[in-house]
């Protein structure tokens, strides 16, 4: 008893010290965020310089590495869970999301089955049914947890193809894709690239573009067009939240169109499909709860850590029979189905355990707060920057995007410059509409109207700056 007794001693002190250093280095980081230049000190190469080199001939101290890893780190570290970082479309990490991530990894759970990880399933399973019902969606669909966008398109669109194509007459598990009939698949010409992406891993080919407004909006009528021009299986995607300008395709409209067709409608909403949970915004995406699946990232809006995405299929049996898989040493348990079955991965971390913490920290009221907060700051963000004289804001804010342009492209690519070596804010240069813009995704649940002044502040100062031309 005693000799067992100081073993489990011993091995509980081999990881106190190594997790005491790291809560440490995580205060720290949390910590100087507030104040923190927003963009890394040193290039990968330099990072490397530090943690690379020969591999170790021994073992060191687990407490001694932890340290070793957060000095090296630190200096290449982008501040994206800064409330002043708005490139790309990042969310920071709720607190109670955050530490849900750390027992995540304690705990260690392969969640690809009910039988084997109940804990796990059973939460994922509760995270589930309070995103379909916070955002309006079927309350018996499918929700699978992916590591991102571009998995949960892919998990969608491959439902879709399984459907299709079954309905075609085809057998896609016994004969494949080749021979059978070719699946159409119509996309907003301003769709995101990892659509594109999706299929080429789908292999269903390019998809066919489908002209939008100036906004990025898909035009019901071109889709009508171009849906008339073929007969056979078909995949309409349609977009809720366009990265650049933030619109929304008129979901309700196209998607009847599509089902006219016998189309499968997949809904790419990476940020924008949460606009569904807040009433004041819920317009932006009316309609979307008849499509036949959705693609969203809870690291995005929702603001979790890290490999979480959401892929939500109103069929559940399409992706059950697209992913779905029995081998004689995988134990089912009663009930709806193993996770398993709804994601293209049989192994993974317990993704859903975040969304949960976030969802039961937030509460239906704190989500609308959310998500609505947010797009306040965007809107108070275009404000501040179009009163800078030679600033123009060139979309339509309608959620949390902004797009801004200093005049020519030379001007606006100097001015980006500018403001990225200033340090206190981060937003991204792009192009859109045929000109280059100053991007803005407000995604952190930390930014307030201080880190909207600041930010505003400096892009002030990077026109003053960084302008080369009149």
């Amino acid at each position: 008893m005693d000799r067992h007794s100081d073993r489990v001693t011993a091995r509980s002190l081999d990881y106190d010290a190594a997790l005491a250093r790291a809560v440490e280095h995580a205060r720290g980081w949390l910590t100087a965020l507030p104040d923190r230049p927003v963009p890394p000190r040193q290039n990968a190469d330099e990072v490397l310089a530090v943690v690379g080199g020969p591999v170790p001939e021994g073992p060191s101290d687990a407490a001694s590495v932890v340290d070793e890893l957060a000095a090296a780190a630190e200096p290449g570290l982008m501040a994206m869970g800064s409330g002043r970082f708005f490139g790309w479309v990042i969310g920071g990490a709720l607190p109670a999301a955050l530490a849900a991530d750390w027992l995540t990894s304690t705990w260690d759970q392969n969640s690809g089955m009910r039988y084997a990880t109940p804990a796990a399933v059973a939460i994922e399973e509760a995270a589930g049914s309070w995103l379909l019902d916070l955002l309006g969606l079927p309350s018996d669909a499918s929700v699978g947890f992916v590591t991102g966008a571009t998995m949960a398109n892919f998990t969608g669109l491959a439902a879709g193809r399984q459907r299709v194509l079954t309905d075609a007459g085809w057998d896609l598990d016994r004969d494949g894709l080749t021979g059978g009939p070719r699946v159409r698949v119509l996309v907003g010409a301003e769709r995101h690239d990892t659509v594109d992406l999706a299929l080429r891993y789908l292999g269903l080919g390019a998809p066919r573009p489908v002209a939008t407004d100036d906004q990025g909006r898909l035009r019901v009528d071109a889709l009508r067009a171009a849906l008339a021009e073929g007969t056979g299986p078909a995949i309409v995607c349609l977009q809720a939240g366009n990265v650049h300008s933030g619109a929304f395709d008129p979901i309700a409209e196209a998607t009847a169109v599509a089902h006219e067709h016998d189309a499968w409608v997949h809904v790419d909403g990476a940020f924008g499909l949460w606009a569904g949970a807040s009433p004041s915004l819920r317009h932006l995406v009316a309609g979307y709860e008849s499509a036949d699946s959705w693609a969203t990232d809870a690291h995005k809006t929702l603001n979790v850590p890290y490999d979480c995405g959401l892929a939500i299929v109103a069929d559940r049996a399409a992706v059950r029979s697209a992913f779905g898989v029995h081998a004689d040493y995988l134990v089912h348990a009663e009930g709806p189905g193993d996770p398993l079955e709804r994601v293209p991965e049989l192994s993974r971390r317990a993704r859903g355990i975040t969304v949960w913490a976030a969802l039961r920290s937030l509460g239906r009221s704190g989500v609308v707060d959310l998500v609505d907060r947010l797009a306040l700051r965007a809107r108070q963000i275009a404000e501040g920057i179009a009163e800078i004289d030679g600033a123009e804001i060139v979309n339509e804010v309608a959620f949390t995007q902004v797009c801004a342009a200093f005049g020519s492209d030379e001007n606006t690519r100097a001015v980006t410059a500018a403001l990225i070596a200033d340090g206190t804010s981060w937003m991204s240069g792009s192009r859109w509409q045929g000109r280059d813009i100053l991007r803005v995704s407000v995604s952190n649940w930390s930014t307030d109207e201080d880190d909207v002044s600041r930010s505003v502040d400096a892009v002030r100062r990077a026109m003053a700056t960084g302008r080369v031309s009149a």
